[in-house]
């Protein structure tokens, strides 16, 4: 009888956890429509934290981005400036493919990174490479994110390895406060 109990649990767990996951779909009829080209074009700030596995704040950064497109070619720079004086750069070669979808590269990203609009959401999917303690680990990210009007987006990433959630990253972009820089 326990064990019958024990595994009608556990079923329902799986259930729910399963049927808690979102779908970039359930966004389609969302406003406003995010177009990225149009959002990450000129200059951009943006604020952000990771957080490991324990859900602790290991890291927090600014970032300063600049975005360029001609057509559907994008190019979009960012510079990191990490709480403990780290600086970072990341250079993306985008382009925009049909029905929403884009694909870029970057030069610590493994391979091309996929993503695609939906509403008022766009989910980016890529390998990184990230040096740690004078090793490079790769992990696969998820990006989400959700425009909230035209000069505000939420972004929440996970970082995996081995399908293993290891750490969230939290962004706020802003197209509005450009009077300040990360320094």
């Amino acid at each position: 009888m326990f064990k019958n109990i024990k595994i009608i649990s556990l079923s329902m767990l799986f259930i729910l956890i399963t049927s808690c996951s979102s779908e970039l779909s359930d966004y389609q009829e969302t406003n406003p429509k995010f177009d990225i080209k149009h959002y990450f074009t000129g200059d951009l700030l943006a604020w952000g934290m990771v957080q490991d596995y324990s859900k602790k704040v290991t890291r927090r950064f600014c970032v300063e981005l600049t975005g360029r497109w001609n057509n559907n070619q994008g190019e979009l720079a960012e510079v990191f400036y990490f709480d403990d004086g780290e600086v970072s750069y990341r250079n993306w070669q985008l382009t925009k493919q049909l029905n929403d979808e884009y694909t870029g590269i970057a030069e610590d990203v493994v391979g091309i990174a996929k993503g695609k609009q939906s509403g008022y959401a766009f989910q980016w999917q890529y390998q990184l490479l990230v040096p740690i303690d004078g090793k490079t680990y790769q992990f696969d990210m998820d990006d989400w994110m959700y425009q909230i009007d035209d000069n505000r987006v939420f972004n929440r990433t996970t970082m995996n390895k081995f399908g293993v959630k290891l750490a969230e990253i939290t962004l706020f972009f802003d197209k509005k406060t450009l009077t300040k820089k990360c320094l």
